[in-house]
């Protein structure tokens, strides 16, 4: 299992938008989640950031965020959803979500 911690903007006249979709996620969404081996995702927001983190629990990280990009409905999802976030213009290039560095961690 690896953990992830990545962060975004959001719009401020979008954060309760934001929040409403995330109130009811997609059902085919939530799925694909899980079939690409996510578990204990969680998004939190402070001063205009989103933070999320999530385990994954799989052995192609690439590989199953290839597949969850393929799918339709999460595609219409992002679609959705994108028009609320504003990616950090110092994020890697290729991302949406800027991949954090994990500094400490204790179980």
């Amino acid at each position: 299992m690896k953990r992830y911690g990545m962060v975004l903007g959001v719009k401020p006249e979008k954060l309760e938008e934001y929040k409403r979709l995330h109130a009811a996620v997609w059902p085919g969404v939530l799925a694909k989640i899980r079939e690409c081996n996510i578990r204990n995702y969680s998004i939190y927001h402070k001063d205009g950031l989103l933070f999320s983190y999530f385990e994954y629990i799989g052995t192609d990280f690439d590989g199953d965020m290839g597949k969850m990009a393929q799918d339709p409905e999460t595609q219409r999802w992002w679609a959705v959803c994108k028009p609320c976030q504003e990616p950090l213009p110092t994020r890697a290039e290729g991302e949406w979500w800027a991949n954090m560095e994990e500094v400490f961690h204790t179980e």
